[in-house]
């Protein structure tokens, strides 16, 4: 069978290639390319996969296609990802929402553009993998495949995958799955691969901590800060600055207690501030639900819900309120539940579906 593999020159996707080779798979690297230079990134400042240091971890992948003796191939993805993905990023920041753009650009762009755009290159392959730490599962009963939870719990990556389609799960290997990240370090200490070791591994979206670079400066509009009596206490420098339970960067001062952002009022340019206490929802309102492992038409009464990627997840009830749409009610209340961010809901292991936060009530 001859595999596709998502390489971006790091530790997974090496091991993910090397497990494959072993199995008996015939592998072909893809690597995509999709930073745009006309967005003046000049200095990488964090460790992003949108950012001028595209051209090295081209490199790295390119060098470790060659070491692993498999073909590869860079897949030119700027024009999708800025359709997809910036344009996207920018409209939800705007909105006064907050984006989830690596989920996004999985769904769209890691495991559609990427096999499409291959497939048109005119490259052939049978499956598509990559180094994600999740499992997956064909449920005959249900006639579906079903994403699960990594064995590792500390690197499970299936929030971050919840926006798949049935048919992108269908097509796909994670080799990762069933093993934990220090395995997957001592196979490539067995491998004589310290180089990998030593490699920084990307964990955000953009390579600075300035994604201002990403806006027209004409949207970034200053407007009211207010507490939580509508009493102002000074100005904002755009609502592309801010995001729901942050603390720092506010600019107000002479508060009687620590004050966070609790409510972006986008439609009157305003941004709310209030105490850590009134971060706390009960249920929130989610839309565009994608039901990955089970029936749209058999939901559960009761899941578990993640409301970030490093969030415990909390039991909730499930209530349908409309066509894909659903509401949570927690047993607990749960802190800085942010509207434009992802809720995935498991059952044990498995990732039930996810869909986006529209409302917290």
């Amino acid at each position: 069978m001859i595999v596709a593999l998502g390489l971006s020159g790091g530790l997974d996707s090496a091991i993910a290639a090397a497990l494959l080779l072993e199995a008996g798979h015939e592998v072909i690297g893809l690597t995509m390319s999709i930073y745009d230079p006309q967005y003046p990134i000049l200095q990488a400042s964090g460790k992003g996969c949108f950012g001028p240091g595209e051209e090295a971890n081209l490199e790295a992948a390119k060098s470790l296609a060659k070491r692993l003796g498999i073909p590869h191939y860079v897949i030119p993805l700027q024009e999708e990802f800025t359709r997809c993905v910036l344009s996207y990023y920018r409209k939800t920041y705007l909105d006064g929402l907050t984006p989830n753009p690596c989920a996004r650009c999985n769904g769209q762009i890691k495991f559609g553009a990427l096999k499409s755009k291959a497939w048109e290159l005119g490259l052939e392959f049978d499956v598509f993998a990559t180094g994600h730490y999740v499992r997956r599962r064909w449920n005959p009963e249900l006639g579906l495949w079903q994403l699960l939870r990594a064995r590792d719990s500390s690197k499970d990556q299936s929030y971050f995958l919840s926006l798949l389609s049935q048919d992108q799960l269908a097509s796909v290997l994670f080799p990762l799955g069933e093993y934990t990240k220090a395995q997957v370090r001592d196979l490539a200490k067995a491998r004589n691969w310290d180089f990998l070791l030593q490699r920084s591994e990307s964990q955000d979206f953009i390579s600075t901590q300035d994604h201002l670079l990403l806006f027209d400066p004409r949207q970034l509009i200053p407007g009211e800060i207010v507490d939580w009596t509508g009493k102002v206490l000074g100005e904002h420098k755009g609502l592309i600055h801010y995001t729901i339970g942050q603390r720092k960067g506010l600019g107000v001062s002479g508060m009687p207690e620590p004050v966070f952002v609790t409510k972006i009022d986008a439609p009157n340019n305003r941004l709310v501030l209030g105490t850590q206490e009134m971060l706390f929802g009960d249920s929130l309102i989610a839309s565009q639900m994608n039901w990955l492992s089970i029936s749209a038409s058999e939901l559960p009464s009761r899941a578990k819900a993640k409301i970030r990627q490093q969030h415990q997840p909390a039991t909730c009830s499930i209530e349908s309120v409309g066509p894909n749409s659903i509401k949570l009610s927690f047993d607990e209340p749960q802190l800085s539940i942010t509207p434009g961010q992802i809720v995935a809901l498991y059952e044990e292991d498995i990732l039930l579906g996810a869909g986006i936060i529209e409302l917290t009530l």
